[in-house]
């Protein structure tokens, strides 16, 4: 049998190494992994501190916390961003997916997943087509919504008696709408002061416009029937605030008639299409809110002329229509003379027949008296009368009164004759149950020891039946 005997391995170049150690002359540096992502972090932070990224916003997400994480993305990359809750809103622009935009910030690591991102500090559009693509979607999401539908637009009143303004305090366009409506028809103007253009201007302008709608009608501020929201020209941006949702919303909503008036004429904002009228100018507005007074004056002073005109050239028509209508009926006179006459014979047969008819009245109550008697014999016969009847009843009575006392003599010793009592003098009595009063009439009813009550013409006395001795 062969000796089997172990050989070590030749320590070679393909020799497994298990155990790591150091090699003599060896020049690889040896980390850990925290140590290498702090000097990647530390390198990438200060390699692109500050950067400027252009791309697609693909997947976008606000997280609970307040953190915005989203990528931005090319033709052949995807970056990771994040944007921190203190910096979100004032980014100035709501990012959503799809968007093409400009970030700048810087870029760091994130080691927990091994990756780098960019932490954004500003975001801008990617030039003015991505802007407007960014307002028609907005414009067409919108519009969905039925929020510039033509069956919610409302007629503004004639002459509003308070009109609310929605506008920076301090530029021209304020001054033009006071001066416009002055000249024009001067009315009571509340002013919500308001920031047009910059960071939280679209906040605060829709704020103003609800802030209106909760006045209380007749409260110490009066509650405005008419509201302008204007501003000056400006670039695109500069009237950004004007096409951010919470302010198209809030004048979607208001429930005061909205006049649009933000920038020049060839400028369009999605509030002008929420609002119930749109105005090229500030100045533009103020016409459209007021007529003007000296027209309206010289209208009304025209138009009473033009009723009393009227009014005469009716009455005038009238007389001529009543004068062709006498002509046509002739005197009147003619015709009510045989009335007249016609009356005064009716009266006159009417005063006739009044008299002939007391007369015969008078006649026949005089005929009727004669044949009446004087009350005093009908009362003398009546009293006659009733002292006959009288006598007769008393009469009547007596006799019947007669008969009814030997009846009941009769009756009485008929009575006395068949009454139980009248034998009990003879030696009989009467026996009764002491409980009941009931009489006896047969010895069955006599039970041993019971109490019983013997009635003798004299008295009575009470009794106990005793046991039959006889039967015993």
């Amino acid at each position: 049998m062969p000796k089997i005997t172990s050989k070590a391995p030749d320590e070679g170049l393909f020799a497994p190494k298990l155990i790591d150690s150091p090699r003599v002359g060896g020049n690889a540096p040896e980390f850990t992994v925290s140590d290498l992502s702090r000097q990647l972090k530390r390198m990438v932070e200060d390699s692109f501190g500050h950067v400027r990224v252009r791309g697609e916003i693909g997947e976008c997400k606000l997280h609970s916390s307040g953190h915005l994480y989203l990528s931005l993305k090319d033709e052949g990359a995807v970056l990771a961003a994040v944007c921190w809750k203190g910096q979100v809103s004032r980014l100035g622009l709501k990012p959503a997916t799809g968007m093409d935009v400009v970030c700048t910030g810087k870029l760091t690591t994130f080691a927990g997943q091994s990756k780098y991102q960019l932490v954004v500090e500003s975001m801008a559009l990617a030039g003015v087509g991505a802007l407007l693509k960014m307002l028609e979607e907005r414009r067409v999401k919108l519009a969905a919504e039925g929020l510039f539908d033509a069956d919610r637009k409302r007629a503004l009143p004639f002459l509003p008696r308070v009109i609310g303004v929605v506008t920076s305090p301090t530029g021209a366009v304020i001054r033009d709408i006071l001066h416009r409506l002055e000249d024009r028809f001067p009315r009571h103007v509340l002013v919500w002061p308001v920031p047009v253009q910059g960071e939280g201007a679209a906040a605060k302008i829709a704020a103003a416009v609800r802030g209106f709608n909760a006045l209380e009608v007749d409260g110490a501020v009066p509650r405005p029937d008419l509201l302008i929201v204007a501003r000056g020209g400006g670039s695109l941006e500069d009237l950004m605030p004007f096409n951010e949702e919470e302010v198209v919303r809030a004048v979607a909503e208001s429930k005061i008639p909205v006049i649009s008036a933000v920038g020049h004429e060839t400028d369009t904002t999605l509030v002008d299409y929420a609002a119930d009228l749109r105005a090229p100018t500030p100045t533009a507005a103020a016409e459209k809110a007021v007529p003007v007074r000296d027209e309206l004056l010289t209208m009304v002073g025209e138009a009473g002329l033009r009723l009393e005109g009227a009014m005469r050239r009716a009455v005038r028509d009238r007389k001529e229509r009543v004068s062709m209508m006498g002509r046509a009926l002739g005197d009147p006179m003619r015709a009510i003379m045989p009335l007249m006459q016609r009356f005064d014979a009716a009266a006159e047969r009417l005063i006739v027949a009044r008299t002939t008819t007391f007369q015969r009245l008078k006649s026949r109550v005089a005929e009727a008296g004669g044949r009446l008697r004087h009350p005093r014999d009908i009362v003398h016969l009546a009293a006659q009368r009733i002292e006959s009847l009288t006598q007769k009843m008393q009469g009547a009575g007596r006799t019947q009164l007669l008969q009814s006392e030997k009846k009941l003599e009769r009756l009485s010793v008929m009575l006395e004759a068949l009454s139980p009592r009248a034998v009990l003098g003879r030696g009989y009595g009467l026996v009764y149950e002491a409980s009941s009063n009931r009489v006896i009439t047969s010895a069955s009813d006599l039970k041993p020891a019971s109490k019983i009550r013997i009635e003798l013409h004299d008295g009575s006395r009470d009794a106990v039946v005793e046991e039959d001795r006889g039967k015993a």
